[in-house]
């Protein structure tokens, strides 16, 4: 989808050619003279339409106005939250085939950045269809999305880091909405090396072979119960000095995960097609990065395979070595995501990171915890916590920090090797993630725990694409540097 950012007075707005024009009301609006100030205000006056975030009143237009017709929506403080609410409002609208081309203009004082990237990124979500598998697939509604304010210059970087949000969370929900034989580690690998056209990315592709003789013997335990052979994923982007510490993305990619022989329950077994929602997420963030250049350098490591069950596959009870040398006593075959990360949270101290950030959707207990609004944070550093915490709320991409008491640890201790994969039921999310922390070394370092937050299940199912804003804004944050322009701008 197009979007555009044009300075546009609220008299010019009756002008523009569209199907739709959208004019946002908050709660301050002071009716002026134009034609679309007059439709609101009778509107208000009459009580058909209130300024609360998300209602709203479609009518056709009068003769004054070039739209075929006209939506006054609700802003409510007109706010990045209200904001949100008020454009998801308009899914049903935006998905239903009737406007190709939305104009949006804004009812009251000139709107902030922070509002004006949450109305880009929001009409993005709130018209996305998935269309790759379907025979008959119509194409995505909205074509076009026209944001028209007083002042274009005053908020295009905010216009320009939340277009390009939105081109890496669709990049990662495509690849996480795709089922499981239409993304394979072999597709998430090629998936990868075409974010390599962009400039300044590199992508380099290991094998079986070379994994092997990396020494990650914690991931290729998880795949050995697939036919499908496991790719190892390193993505460069490189912004910043050659010198320059890189921070680490590292995103599990387990393609699907039936569990091993622990055998997980059929019914929804079908939705681990998202368990590569990390994965997805470090790709869409690359695919952002290509729009934004920030100067800053970044590395994607992303351990992609499967988790099935075979007469190859891994038991209950084995010991394999880790690339660090660390034995794991595996005794759930279905918590297998921290096998694979636990080797490539180990390659990543061969850069030299600034930082290390690990994204996964790794426990039903951090849904337990957290829900779908937040994802989970460890954080070995307090510096890196607070950069994310806040990056995650500038972006409408929350989390919520977790502990990492060493008394947690106690759970993993093993007979049988240096440590076991799973602890007991208690604190769920909290063990998994010090399993991790053993792998991560001295590095500042944080797990984003996405269970919860990276699909979505029931009549919306299907994949969100977080935490690629919360990555985005962080890594921008990171750069201290502001948006480079897009390509063409």
């Amino acid at each position: 989808m197009d979007f555009e950012l044009k300075t546009l007075a609220l008299a010019k707005a009756p002008s523009q050619r569209c199907d739709l024009l959208v004019l946002l009301v908050d709660e301050s609006f002071v009716p002026g003279a134009d034609a679309l100030s007059s439709l609101a205000a009778v509107a208000l006056r009459h009580g058909d339409f209130k300024a609360r975030a998300g209602s709203l009143l479609q009518c056709y237009a009068p003769p004054t106005i070039t739209a075929r017709s006209v939506l006054l929506l609700g802003a409510g403080d007109g706010g990045p939250v209200a904001v949100r609410k008020a454009v998801l409002a308009l899914s049903g609208l935006l998905k239903a085939g009737v406007s190709r081309h939305v104009v949006f203009a804004f009812g009251s004082a000139a709107p902030g950045p922070d509002a004006i990237g949450v109305l880009v990124r929001c009409v993005a979500e709130a018209s996305y269809v998935y269309t790759t598998t379907k025979s008959k697939a119509e194409p995505r509604a909205l074509a076009r999305a026209t944001v028209g304010v007083p002042d274009a210059a005053r908020v295009r970087a905010a216009f320009d880091t939340a277009v390009a949000v939105v081109a890496g969370v669709e990049f990662a929900r495509e690849w996480a909405n795709r089922p499981a034989n239409h993304a394979t580690p072999t597709m998430l690998g090629e998936a990868a090396r075409s974010l390599a056209r962009h400039a300044g990315i590199s992508c380099k592709l290991h094998g079986p072979a070379q994994v092997a003789r990396l020494g990650m013997g914690a991931f290729m335990a998880v795949a050995r119960g697939s036919s499908e052979p496991l790719r190892f994923i390193e993505l460069h982007y490189q912004g910043g000095p050659k010198a320059q510490a890189p921070v680490v993305l590292v995103g599990k990619g387990i393609t699907f995960d039936a569990g091993g022989i622990s055998l997980k329950p059929a019914a929804g077994m079908d939705e681990m097609k998202f368990d590569m929602g990390g994965a997805a997420s470090v790709l869409g963030t690359f695919r952002a990065l290509a729009e934004l250049r920030p100067k800053i350098n970044v590395v994607g490591l992303i351990p992609s395979c499967e988790n099935l069950p075979d007469g190859k596959a891994v038991k209950p009870g084995d010991v394999v070595t880790s690339m660090s040398g660390q034995t794991i006593e595996i005794l759930n075959t279905d918590a297998e995501g921290r096998l694979a990360l636990c080797d490539a949270l180990a390659y990543a101290a061969r850069f030299k990171p600034k930082a290390v950030v690990d994204m996964a959707t790794l426990t039903g207990a951090c849904v337990v915890a957290l829900g779908a609004v937040r994802s989970g944070l460890f954080a070995s550093d307090d510096a890196l916590a607070a950069q994310l915490l806040a990056a995650g709320e500038d972006a409408l991409d929350p989390c919520w920090r977790m502990p990492l008491d060493d008394e947690y640890a106690d759970g993993l201790k093993s007979a049988f090797a240096d440590v076991a994969n799973v602890a007991g039921r208690p604190a769920g999310a909290v063990t998994a993630a010090k399993f991790l922390q053993r792998f991560v070394g001295a590095w500042p370092w944080a797990h984003l725990d996405i269970a919860g937050t990276a699909w979505k299940s029931g009549s919306a199912k299907g994949a969100t694409g977080r935490p690629v804003g919360l990555l985005v804004h962080y890594l921008l944050a990171v750069a201290d540097a502001a948006p480079a322009r897009r390509r063409g701008k």
